[in-house]
């Protein structure tokens, strides 16, 4: 059995991806490999679950929660009046916050996109984010 944390998890379309403990790629999970109720499955839940080859790639089988994912802090928001936001400065991210959004915006935008695809995408993203310097270990 393998761990990992889930990084992403739709609730409608019954699908995610959990950044295994060990490292390397992301792994695929669907509903249907569940052990639990999906509506526990949330970000940053420790999951203990078998690793098989899928259709599109490595994806989880029998999936249970190990532990429930700690509370969120409260979330900042930085408003802008456009006046003098002339620093050139930007936010940086924690890398595992940045790949969660990258990974929302591609499923929203091309729902077709498979666990593989999303991967690569993503981790060129976070390669220019960090050569930038919009990301922090």
């Amino acid at each position: 059995m393998s761990t990992g944390k889930v990084l992403r998890f739709d609730q409608v379309r019954g699908y995610g991806f959990i950044a295994p403990s060990d490292g390397g790629d992301d792994i695929f999970l669907h509903a249907n490999d569940l052990l639990v109720e999906k509506h526990l499955v949330v970000p940053g839940a420790l999951m203990e679950f078998k690793v098989e080859e899928g259709e599109r790639g490595l994806k989880a089988s029998s999936a249970r929660i190990v532990s429930a994912a700690p509370p969120s802090p409260p979330v900042s928001v930085r408003t802008s009046s456009g006046a003098d936001d002339t620093d050139g400065l930007c936010d940086v991210l924690p890398v595992g916050e940045l790949t969660q959004e990258v990974t929302e915006t591609l499923l929203r935008i091309e729902p077709a996109l498979t666990g593989p695809q999303i991967i690569r995408i993503r981790s060129e993203l976070i390669r220019i984010a960090e050569r930038y310097g919009w990301v922090e270990n």
